[in-house]
């Protein structure tokens, strides 16, 4: 069918309003009429993907003799005088045209079309696959009944939707718009390509509690509510790891979890304060092998979703995932980037004063949270391959263990890619009495008013102390795993993003 290409002005309130009412009239005759507005079900028979998939390379003004029942909904009406023609859509994006003709489905059935059919309701049809004159897979209609009745009218379908709309409105940007609905397609496609690599792997999914009575296993600010029930202060969890090391404790040495993680603080184009987290911990693992698996995760989602190691974001640049990542030391490539030698002994009045002549504002200034700091402000924007960046200072890494032969420095490592950090990985620290003493300290940070310090968990130090192995652990925000997988933002790569 022929297609409008000349974009049309969006509908003012008042003209939506009016559609409304049209449409409201129309859902109410056909109740009249018996004709269903919203049924409870049609007699489908097949789906519009399907159909296209077994007659998608039909000859023009071709027959086939099959008869199908499919739904779909409607995204181009052209109503002519013996013959209508409609585009449907399913929700893969997918579409087959509809031709209702007066020969087909007789004058009482055509003329309700015309009167009670508008562009977006659902509506089913049955009768014969052809191909068109023009070569467009048809359904050359015998038969047809409303599916639900659109109240409201669609968008312009030849219009750009504003991004307020996009993400406001995301159930109309699915339908109008093919990124879209390829974003969730390809989060599905990594999730379960993560899940799929982790089962090769031995390891096992697990489900741990959201609502904490002890936030921890990151510096974060939690969201704080109340339970009625047991009257008590919780927390919405800003970690699982803390539970995911319990765990490790009693005896499931491979684990992971694919859950929700909120943390009161900014949004921004890569933080949101309701994200998707993976976490998972290898027994008899160190930062090393969880550095390996990280990169395998990653690269065997890129294969699901792109078909190989190159991506290609929303903007078309290809983005190559593939090979081994480099792996560089913090102190090392701050002190490349500063022109001035920085390691673990380097003072606190040193660095502060090179974060005042730089600009770098620190709260709560401690050796770790400079070195920090002035590495993202030297470093971290010029990754855009993806880089481990290793062994970061003590201070800033309450739950990773000391490093084997630097001083100073532990056994953790930060995953960056385009410039953002992705994922972040340990040799865990499972000494319940250095744990304690790295508690002790977050607690008199806590007290000085940081407010992302963690608090003294008795229970988890417990569980420590009945023996945790040795082992790797990692966490990679599922969001951002998108965000490198496709380019776009964070809010693009959310379905149903938080908005003001």
């Amino acid at each position: 069918m022929s297609e409008n290409t000349t974009p049309e002005p969006e509908l003012t309130d008042a003209e939506v309003s009016e559609q409304k009412a049209v449409r409201l009239a129309k859902r109410d005759r056909l109740n009249e009429l018996g004709l269903e507005a919203y049924p409870v079900a049609v007699p489908i028979t097949d789906t519009i993907p399907a159909v296209r998939a077994r007659f998608g390379e039909l000859e023009a003004d071709a027959t086939t003799g099959v008869t199908v029942g499919l739904a779909g909904r409607i995204v181009h009406l052209r109503n002519t005088g013996k013959l209508c023609f409609a585009s449907l859509q399913s929700g893969d994006g997918s579409r087959i045209q509809a031709m209702v003709s007066l020969a087909e489905v007789g004058e009482e059935n055509l003329e309700l079309w015309k009167d009670l059919v508008d562009l977006g309701d659902h509506v089913f049809v049955s009768g014969e696959v052809i191909s068109s004159r023009r070569g467009e897979l048809s359904i050359m209609v015998r038969e047809w009944k409303m599916a639900s009745k659109a109240v409201l009218p669609l968008p312009n379908m030849h219009n750009e939707l504003n991004e307020e709309t996009r993400v406001r409105s995301r159930y109309l940007d699915l339908i109008v718009r093919e990124q879209a609905r390829t974003n969730v397609f390809s989060r599905a496609k990594t999730m379960a390509s993560l899940r799929n690599t982790f089962t090769q792997l031995d390891f096992i999914e697990v489900e741990t509690p959201m609502l904490q009575v002890m936030h921890g296993g990151a510096s974060a600010r939690p969201f704080v509510t109340h339970s009625n029930a047991f009257d008590m202060e919780l927390f919405l969890r800003i970690a699982p790891e803390l539970y995911l090391k319990r765990a490790l404790v009693g005896g499931i040495e491979r684990v992971f979890e694919i859950n929700r993680n909120f943390r009161n603080e900014g949004a921004d184009s890569t933080h949101s304060p309701e994200f998707a987290m993976l976490e998972a911990y290898e027994a008899y693992g160190d930062y090393n092998s969880i550095a390996d698996l990280t990169q395998k995760l990653i690269q065997d989602a890129a294969v699901a979703v792109s078909g190989s190691h190159v991506v290609t974001w929303a903007d078309g640049t290809a983005f190559d995932l593939g090979g081994e990542w480099e792996r560089i030391s913090m102190y090392h490539s701050l002190s490349d980037a500063a022109g001035v030698q920085i390691t673990p002994e380097t003072s606190v009045a040193d660095l502060q004063a090179m974060a005042n002549k730089e600009g770098v504002e620190v709260h709560l200034a401690n050796h770790g949270k400079l070195v920090e700091e002035l590495w993202e402000h030297f470093v971290k924007d010029g990754l855009t391959r993806p880089t481990f960046v290793m062994d970061f200072p003590v201070e800033t890494s309450p739950l990773v263990k000391e490093h084997r032969s630097i001083p100073g420095v532990v056994e953790k490592w930060d995953l960056y890619v385009r410039g953002f950090e992705l994922a972040t990985g340990y040799s865990e620290l499972n000494d319940p009495v250095i744990q304690r003493e790295r508690f002790v300290q977050q607690a008199a940070l806590s007290a000085k008013g940081d407010v992302e310090a963690m608090r003294l968990d008795e229970d988890f130090l417990k569980a420590l102390e009945h023996a945790m192995p040795p082992a790797g652990g990692m966490g990679m925000g599922m969001d951002r795993l998108l965000m490198a997988i496709t380019g776009l933002g964070i809010r693009e790569t959310i379905l149903f993003p938080l908005v003001k």
